[in-house]
């Protein structure tokens, strides 16, 4: 199996950056996709980027396209979300989400998606 834990949470200002890590074990050969989601109270939880790990391409959600950047370091098995230029409104527990393939019982192809704990993430004015 594989396991997400993320890191690099905490507070910030508005205007500020940061940037959150997910480190992946295990079975990390046999993922597809990494992403970052995240939940505000009271709100439910929104995609906010993902990468491929086959040919790096990446997907942001449009509102937040210019101000964070998703990467994956050189071992693969660490994603990066570099949030710059922070909101208040960004405040939210992000989570790691990874996309992994598997095998039915039956023998055939499937997909599994994992998630990491989330860590929090608060921007104050």
């Amino acid at each position: 199996q594989v396991q997400l834990v993320e890191s690099g949470g905490g507070l910030v200002q508005a205007g500020r950056s940061l940037r959150v890590s997910c480190t992946a074990s295990g079975r990390v050969e046999s993922i597809v996709v990494l992403g970052w989601y995240r939940q505000a109270p009271g709100k439910k939880r929104e995609m906010v980027a993902g990468i491929a790990l086959g040919g790096g391409t990446t997907e942001y959600a449009d509102s937040l396209k210019g101000r964070f950047t998703i990467s994956l370091g050189d071992a693969k098995n660490t994603m990066y979300l570099q949030m710059n230029d922070l909101k208040m409104e960004d405040t939210a527990v992000y989570y790691c989400n990874a996309a992994i393939r598997t095998t039915t019982p039956q023998g055939l192809g499937a997909m599994t998606v994992i998630w990491g704990q989330g860590i929090q993430v608060t921007v104050s004015s």
